[in-house]
């Protein structure tokens, strides 16, 4: 059973930074791929927007690439989002999420966290 907790996000001013992280228990956390998912209030699908896998290997989605970074600690399993210059429409709900089997952005995530909330006013 893997369970994650995301802390972090909040409210930040375009072109600001951001950082939200996420704790994972209760699986092997080196087999898992991580992400970082975001919905925007009104959509029911979620974005990717990156994804790390357990060596580091990053992927990004093209709305973030530049902007974004993803890194995480395998002996503390956690990861983080670094968010740089930051815009209004990157608000959203963004949720941990982690997955198995080859990692990018098409990783089936199954599970996920409860999401943090992030708010960039223009």
């Amino acid at each position: 059973q893997v369970e994650l907790k995301e802390s972090g996000g909040g409210s930040v001013q375009a072109g600001g930074s951001l950082r939200v992280s996420c704790l994972e228990s209760g699986a092997t956390y080196s087999r898992l791929c991580m992400g970082w998912l975001r919905r925007v209030p009104g959509m029911e699908r979620h974005e990717v927007v990156a994804a790390v896998d357990s060596n580091g290997r990053t992927s990004y989605a093209d709305s973030v690439m530049g902007r974004f970074t993803i890194s995480r600690d395998n002996a503390r399993r956690t990861h983080t989002l670094e968010m740089n210059n930051l815009k209004p429409e990157d608000s959203a709900m963004y949720v941990c999420a982690a997955g198995v089997g080859y990692c990018d952005l098409g990783t089936d995530f199954s599970w996920r966290g409860q999401g943090t909330v992030v708010t960039v006013s223009s």
